[in-house]
């Protein structure tokens, strides 16, 4: 606590023979209880008990365990019927301690389908800052398993429950044991699927397209939770060997490296690559006459593309006849856009992208993968390892907004893999937060730069409405206003523990080595609390309490000023009217034109929500102000103030 050398440090407790300087004190200050009327927003949070699996310091123990889900997939586009078909080989390990029965598989594709939960429902479009997130299917149909075998050809017994499918095993599945099982099925590529992929005329971009193994892990079990739109996803991490056959004038880009780079690129595009490999600023691959070359040509054939990527827990691609390519490198790590030749704004985002995943590497975790690629298309905007989907956008601060933030799902959660099906706070709320520091890097000197940081404050008083806000806690699927309480307001939240509560120092520090910990790990909200609290020296239950199981508001007010001019004594009279409690900030201002600035712990409200902070000083108290610097969302700004 840093306190004004002149200035004494607090002490609880009341003066006599005081002379008031303000008019005489609320009867709710005078008759208010030495302690809290309610439960202490100190109290221990409720979390579940520290093991050899997950630790109080809040890292994996030495028992921490998780699946490993390998996948060789073979695909083909028919970008006529605009059917996908495909099979796959799944190779599942069993580290965990148990013995298991069955395997579940996730079909999110089936959201499409007609009796799907979501169909069902008719779940309505969800508002979206000033967006309308739409998660209906458009266009495309259920994803059929028409072969669910072992690799021995004996067909497994399965049940399809909308988007998730029981698999039986012909005999438990013992701790260490590997099962493979083959996959067949087919699914036609909807125009606007979910507002997670989609194609634009010859443009697809094609996500959740393949049956996946749901993660089995020691907090949860099975992790069946149906996909409804919102919540997103949460995948077991696994190498995977991927071939895709597309029309022969289509380019491909995919999570993984390509592997036959001879039989799919030109040799002018091989060598381009190459020279990429050692450049810092864009190499053209493909330039924006070749793609509108090849959009106007009548090849006719089909290629096969093979990519192959190693640890990561999903596999997207996009694929276009005109798509224009640009590629730089980092870090040895290949930055790679694609974008349609209209999307002249795109020849701006390799760069965007070389400055993203430069900045993330340095202050959360070293990027892991060869390359980092980013698309333009229909999408809203949607993360793949080393894939994401960004839409055309229409000025640079939206498009940098948007690409930054796709390429920061590669830490939160490709990297760091919280299970966003339930937690949306642990994944969009931490990448919303980390992406400020990258607008702020690359738009120095300009205005955006100077304003985004505030851009969650802001939104406080048009999101956090009291009687119809919810805690950030829920699952997404449960939350009205996911644009607030999984993005922004998490986002304002690690902000206000960044610079107002730790420090940046102590706060960059512990988030640092909570992502390093729980890197290609499943890290759960009690992992990071503790992980946070151990990194930075601090007990922190209080501020997860109000922040996130709560909507707690906050309203630090002065009730009063009285002054002992006798023994030179002024004492500034506050309280916490809210069920938030903060730490505080105060400058005061005296009569001999001096000012103070008064910073007091959130220890302050131990004993209540009064308290009387005590000025030892003979200058003459004029004004006292709280959070002069307008940082925190108090709801009544007009009782922080006193001024004689």
């Amino acid at each position: 606590m840093n306190v004004p050398r002149s200035v004494s440090l607090p002490r609880v407790g009341l003066l006599a023979a005081l002379a008031v300087l303000t008019l005489p004190q609320p009867a709710a200050a005078q008759e208010s209880p030495r302690g809290w009327t309610s439960r202490s927003p100190f109290r221990p949070l409720n979390l579940p008990a520290a093991n050899t699996l997950r630790t109080g310091a809040g890292r994996p123990g030495p028992d921490y365990w998780q699946q490993q889900v390998d996948y060789a997939i073979e695909a083909s586009v028919d970008t006529g019927s605009q059917l996908l078909m495909g099979s796959e080989r799944i190779r599942y390990t069993n580290n965990s301690p148990d013995a298991l029965a069955y395997l579940w598989l996730k079909l999110d594709a089936n959201l499409c389908d007609p009796e799907s939960i979501t169909s069902v429902l008719d779940v309505p479009p969800l508002l979206f800052g000033d967006a309308v997130f739409d998660f209906s299917c458009t266009g495309g149909s259920e994803m059929a398993l028409t072969r669910v075998e072992t690799i021995d050809g004996a067909p497994l017994r399965h049940e399809v429950q909308s988007t998730i499918v029981r698999v039986d095993l012909p005999e438990s599945l013992p701790s260490g044991g590997v099962f493979e099982l083959e996959v067949d099925w087919q699914w036609t590529l909807p125009e606007y699927g979910f507002g997670r992929m989609g194609r634009d005329g010859t443009l697809y971009q094609v996500a959740q397209w393949y049956p996946r193994l749901a993660v089995y892990d020691d907090v949860e079990g099975w992790s069946i939770h149906p996909f409804l739109g919102a919540g997103e996803f949460y995948q077991e991490f696994g190498d995977f060997a991927v071939e895709l056959t597309v029309p022969a004038a289509y380019v491909v880009a995919a999570t993984g490296t390509i592997q036959n780079p001879e039989e799919v690129l030109a040799g002018a595009q091989r060598e381009r690559l190459a020279g990429a490999a050692t450049s810092e600023e864009a190499v053209a691959i493909v330039t924006r006459e070749e793609a509108l070359a090849t959009r106007s040509s009548s090849a006719s054939g089909e290629k096969t593309w093979r990519f192959e990527a190693e640890n990561v827990r999903d596999f997207a691609f996009a694929m276009a006849p005109d798509f224009r390519w640009d590629a730089s490198t980092w870090n040895g790590i290949l930055i790679q856009t694609f974008y349609r030749p209209e999307a002249v704004l795109w020849e701006e985002a390799n760069r965007m992208s070389w400055v993203s995943i430069k900045h993330f590497s340095e202050r959360i975790y070293p990027y892991p993968w060869p390359h980092a690629t980013t698309v333009e298309g229909p999408n809203e905007g949607m993360e793949y390892p080393m894939l994401t989907f960004v839409p055309t956008e229409t000025t640079r601060e939206e498009l940098y907004w948007v690409l930054t933030h796709e390429f920061g799902h590669e830490w939160f959660p490709m990297i760091v893999n919280s299970n966003e099906r339930l937690h949306v706070w642990m994944d969009e709320g931490f990448n919303t937060f980390i992406d400020i520091g990258s607008v702020e890097e690359y738009f120095a000197g300009e205005e955006y730069a100077d304003t985004v940081s505030r851009q969650p404050l802001e939104l406080y008083a048009a999101h956090a409405t009291v009687g119809e806000e919810q805690a950030m806690a829920l699952p997404p699927d449960e939350h009205h206003d996911l644009y607030w309480a999984g993005y922004f307001k998490p986002a304002l939240m690690l902000h206000l523990l960044q610079y107002e509560v730790l420090g940046k120092e102590r706060f960059d520090r512990a988030f640092s080595e909570y992502a390093n910990a729980w890197a290609f790990k499943h890290p759960y909200p009690a992992d990071f609390f503790r992980a946070m609290e151990d990194g930075a020296g601090a007990d922190l239950d209080w501020f997860w309490r109000g922040w996130l199981y709560s909507t707690a508001r906050l309203d630090q007010a002065i009730e009063g000023v009285v002054r002992d001019p006798d023994e030179e004594r002024t004492e500034v009279h506050l309280r916490s009217r809210g069920a938030m409690v903060m730490p505080i900030e105060m400058r005061l201002e005296f009569a001999d034109g001096s000012q103070e600035t008064v910073r007091l712990p959130v220890e302050t409200w131990k004993l209540g929500p009064d308290f009387v902070y005590r000025l030892d000083s003979a200058r003459e108290l004029v004004a006292a102000q709280l959070d002069p610097r307008s940082v925190y969302p108090d709801d009544d700004r007009s009782n922080n103030g006193w001024r004689r």
